[in-house]
């Protein structure tokens, strides 16, 4: 075993997080005890880059109980939670991440994953897929294939897939049923408000909330900031998804309109240069800014920086840059993904579903080893509906089904 962490000792505080989750993911749990007695996993090793909290922990020991040798590090510098490092190498697993990690640690870190000649790659955000092909591409034979977790990741895939550089299978787990509707709107809307906050200890009722991008992050942006009594502006691209956010109640108006009155941004559109420098000079004293996409590119923070006439910290994870003599505006977490990077992410019950969606796309990469000939891969209907139907079942709900007189109707030709 091989590991590089902030502190060993520090394993306590993770294990009774890591117990929590556990008590609060009934299909990972299930899960577990199948792949502890059918062992899918045995001789094969895992890479991860998912952000390494007490969620992403739990699916690591579950598929470690598969008979996995996982290597494992975060997907972002502020997302690690280093009690939680320490307890899974404690649990003899590999590990190597720490919080607020330099880009050269970070960077380190994924090379280190990689060095393993691993099998399964599992990641979020593409940084794993990316640094194999481009700094170890000796070790791609080695490789089964792969599972993505978020929109950002895909995007990159879809990016090498149409250049011809993907050497390998990856599952798009980002786009089954079971991941991006509950995971991205319901996860994502309530996490970021928990970061947000947190953090700042203000109250959202009555103001004004810019939600830039109507993905189904957005929806579940917006659908939470409604509910907590603000007034929703969302800004878009897309005019089908502008209607969307129309019909759903929120005013639509361009960036450089809601600049002028946003109290809270919030971005959510895997895209660079969301908010600029344009918007940044047009914000009110007090705005707050923050990111919900997987890189911090959407708020121009290089150019903040460069024309604030000073900043100061204001709180942990706010930093306040003055505009001119009495204009601040303040940006959460650097940012970085506001719901990791100053919360403890998606509630656990959400991640049940999406590592479970994880660990059997994993699983099914192994079982049709040298058979895929796909580079993309949508998560097999069978694998979403199994999961649907194990969730469904430990909520305590059934569903109806059709009789046999339903399903000659619906096969004939008289409808």
């Amino acid at each position: 075993m091989s590991s590089e962490i902030k502190d060993l000792s520090l394993s306590p505080s993770g294990e009774h997080k890591i117990e929590w989750v556990r008590k609060n993911c009934p299909l990972l749990r299930s899960l577990e005890e199948e792949f502890s007695a059918a062992k899918p996993f045995a001789g094969v090793r895992v890479a991860l880059s998912i952000h390494l909290e007490a969620k992403t922990a739990y699916l690591c020991k579950v598929l470690a109980a598969g008979g996995a040798e996982m290597f494992i590090t975060g997907s972002n510098p502020l997302s690690t939670q280093d009690d939680v490092a320490a307890a899974l190498v404690s649990s003899g697993l590999n590990v190597f991440a720490w919080y607020d990690s330099t880009p050269e640690e970070y960077e380190r870190h994924i090379s280190m994953v990689l060095e393993n000649d691993c099998n399964i790659i599992i990641d979020d955000g593409g940084d794993l897929v990316t640094t194999l092909h481009s700094k170890f591409p000796e070790k791609i034979k080695y490789v089964i294939g792969g599972c993505e977790e978020t929109t950002t990741g895909i995007i990159r895939l879809i990016a090498m897939a149409n250049k011809g550089t993907l050497q390998f299978p990856m599952v798009l787990v980002n786009n089954a049923d079971c991941k991006h509707l509950f995971d991205n709107r319901y996860g994502t809307g309530q996490s970021v408000f928990d970061g947000i906050n947190r953090t700042t200890n203000l109250i959202v009722a009555g103001k004004v909330v810019v939600v830039a991008g109507y993905g189904w992050c957005g929806k579940g942006v917006a659908m939470r900031a409604k509910g907590l009594g603000a007034q929703v502006v969302v800004t878009e691209i897309d005019p089908i998804k502008a209607i969307e956010a129309v019909m759903d109640g929120f005013d639509v108006m361009p960036m450089k309109e809601a600049a002028k009155v946003g109290d809270f941004f919030i971005t959510v559109t895997g895209c660079a240069g969301v908010i600029d420098e344009e918007d940044f000079k047009q914000m009110k004293n007090g705005a707050i800014l923050c990111n919900a996409g997987h890189f911090d590119v959407e708020i121009d923070m290089k150019r903040l920086r460069e024309i604030a006439l000073s900043k100061a910290e204001q709180r942990k994870n706010i930093m306040g840059y003055q505009m001119s003599e009495d204009v601040w505006i303040y940006v959460l977490a650097e940012g970085r993904l506001v719901n990791l990077a100053a919360g403890d992410g998606h509630p656990a019950e959400i991640m049940d579903m999406s590592f479970a969606i994880q660990a059997l796309s994993a699983k099914y990469l192994v079982e049709h080893k040298g058979r895929l000939t796909e580079k993309l891969i949508s998560v097999p209907k069978e694998v979403d509906l199994e999961v649907a139907k194990r969730k469904l079942s430990f909520l305590g709900k059934q569903l109806d089904h059709l009789t046999d007189a339903q399903v000659e109707y619906l096969n004939s030709s008289a409808i």
